[in-house]
C-alpha cells in the first residue's frame, strides 16, 4: 500500500456546553446548498416567486429527514429492536442512518403539500418544474452529506489495496474483516457520482421537457447507487442473496427510465 485516505479521528466538535456532530453539520450544509441553488434555478422560471424554495423547505426538509430515518430503521431493524438493540437509538439521527429513498419520497410529499398551498396565493409553474429546479441542488446536498459517513467511519466497501483506499481503524471493521486495514471509500464514490450527475443535468437540462430533469436525476443516481451497493459490506437485509437496497435501486432506476421515456413521448 503506497498511501490511503485516513479516517477522521473526531466526529464531534465541542463549543462550550454544546456538542456539534459533524455528520449533522454535513447534512445541514448540504441542505443549505440545495436551497440556494434550487432557489436560483426556480426564480429563473418564476421571478415573482422569491424565497418560495425556502418556504417549501420548511415542510420538505423535516419530512425528508423523518422519511429517511423511517426507511433506515425499517430496513435495519435488528440494530434497534434485535438482541442488544435499543429502540430509543432510532432517534439518534446524528449517529448516522438516513435512507435516501425514504428521504426523497417523504420529502417530495412534504414539498408537494406546501407547494400546493402556496400555489393558491400566487401563480406558479407545475410542480414537476419545481422538482426539476431542485434536482441538481439535491444531488450536491447528497454529495456533501456523504462526508458525514466519513466522519462517522461507516458504510465503507469491501477491502481494497489502492492509493484511494480508506483506512479503517480496527474497532470499526465488520466481523470477518478485522485483518484488513483499507477498504473501498464508498462515501467518496457516491459523492463524486452525485457531483458528476449534477454537472450533467446543469449542462443538458435546458434540452429536456418539464419533469424530465427530475426523472433523469432519479435514473442516474439509482444506477450509481446500484453499483455502489454491490461493494458495501455493512450489515443489511437481503432478498435472494442481494442487499435490499440493490433491489430498491434497481426498481427505482427502472421507474425513472420508464417515466423519462413517457415524458419524452408526451413532448413529441
Amino acid at each position: 500500500m503506497i498511501r490511503s485516505i485516513p479516517s477522521p479521528t473526531v466526529s464531534t466538535v465541542e463549543l462550550g456546553p454544546f456538542t456539534l456532530h459533524l455528520y449533522a453539520l454535513c447534512i445541514i450544509a448540504g441542505i443549505a446548498v440545495a436551497i440556494w441553488l434550487g432557489d436560483k434555478r426556480f426564480r429563473a422560471q418564476a421571478p415573482h416567486a422569491k424565497s418560495l424554495v425556502s418556504e417549501v423547505a420548511i415542510s420538505a426538509v423535516p419530512a425528508g429527514i423523518i422519511g429517511g430515518r423511517i426507511y433506515h430503521v425499517i430496513t435495519s431493524p435488528d440494530a434497534y429492536f434485535g438482541i442488544g438493540g435499543n429502540p430509543l437509538d432510532a432517534l439518534k439521527i446524528w449517529e448516522g442512518g438516513l435512507g435516501i429513498w425514504g428521504a426523497i419520497s417523504l420529502g417530495a410529499v412534504g414539498a408537494w403539500l406546501r407547494y400546493r398551498q402556496l400555489a393558491k396565493r400566487v401563480e406558479l409553474p407545475q410542480f414537476s418544474q419545481f422538482l426539476d429546479a431542485l434536482a441538481p441542488g439535491v444531488l450536491l446536498a447528497q454529495a456533501i452529506g456523504r462526508f458525514g459517513n466519513w466522519f462517522n467511519i461507516e458504510l465503507f466497501g469491501k477491502p481494497l489495496d489502492a492509493p484511494w483506499a480508506l483506512e479503517v481503524p480496527a474497532q470499526f471493521r465488520p466481523s470477518g474483516y478485522v485483518a484488513f486495514e483499507t477498504f473501498h471509500p464508498t462515501f467518496l464514490y457516491e459523492s463524486l457520482w452525485c457531483v458528476a450527475v449534477a454537472i450533467m443535468i446543469l449542462r443538458i437540462g435546458n434540452r429536456l421537457a418539464p419533469g424530465q430533469i427530475f426523472s433523469l436525476y432519479v435514473l442516474m443516481y439509482s444506477i450509481g447507487r446500484l453499483l455502489i451497493e454491490s461493494i458495501r459490506i455493512d450489515s443489511a437485509h437481503t432478498i435472494a442473496g442481494l442487499r435490499l437496497n440493490i433491489w430498491v435501486s434497481l426498481l427505482v432506476a427502472i421507474t425513472g427510465a420508464v417515466t423519462l421515456r413517457a415524458q419524452s413521448r408526451r413532448e413529441h
